[in-house]
């Protein structure tokens, strides 16, 4: 049997031309954020995994975006609070659009 071996930094890439910038799964464009979030709220990385359901995530990915988030800990969290502001705000902006309507 043979195996191969992955280099661990290769799990993890980032791109202006992706997601913003943010830092994704390789090759599957899931940002480290979307595996964080679900974390948070009490998923296990193989529960993670199954609802996800994504045919280019395997477990150690899932405990490489874990990883990279524990590894940089305070870029993820302010993007986290940043995109919740966001989503506040655009939420806000639509409600406002239709009640001017």
């Amino acid at each position: 049997m043979t195996t191969t071996n992955i280099e661990i930094g290769t799990l993890i890439t980032r791109s202006p031309k992706i997601r913003g910038g943010r830092p994704i799964i390789s090759g599957t464009g899931l940002t480290v954020n979307r595996i964080v979030s679900w974390y948070k709220l009490g998923l296990t990385p193989k529960e993670i995994l199954n609802r996800i359901g994504h045919p280019k995530l395997d477990l150690a990915k899932v405990y490489a975006a874990l990883t990279y988030y524990h590894a940089n800990k305070e870029e993820i969290e302010t993007d986290l609070v940043n995109q919740e502001a966001d989503a506040k705000k655009f939420e806000k902006e639509w409600l406002q659009s239709k009640l001017n309507q």
